[in-house]
C-alpha cells in the first residue's frame, strides 16, 4: 500500500517539474487565420486571453449559513 503512495507521489513530483516556455504551434502547423475584418493574425498569447464574458466575476455574495429557499415557479416535477 505504501509503495503505491510512493509511486504516485514520485509521479506527481516528476510531472510538476516541467519547464515553462512560451506556447508556439507545433512544427508544420500555423496559428489560425485572422478573424474577418482584423488587420493581422492574433498571437498565441492573445488567443489564450479570456475576455470578461468568458470568465465573469462573481457578482453575488456566497451564502454563509443555511437559509430557506424562495418558491421557484420553474421547479416542476418530472413528467
Amino acid at each position: 500500500m505504501m509503495r503505491k503512495f510512493a509511486i504516485w507521489g514520485l509521479a506527481g513530483l516528476l510531472s510538476a517539474c516541467g519547464t515553462v516556455s512560451p506556447l508556439t504551434p507545433p512544427e508544420g502547423a500555423t496559428l489560425p487565420d485572422a478573424p474577418y475584418g482584423a488587420p493581422d493574425k492574433p498571437t498565441a498569447q492573445e488567443l489564450l486571453r479570456r475576455d470578461a464574458l468568458a470568465a465573469p466575476e462573481r457578482s453575488v455574495e456566497l451564502r454563509r449559513r443555511s437559509e430557506e429557499r424562495e418558491d421557484d415557479p420553474f421547479d416542476l416535477p418530472p413528467e
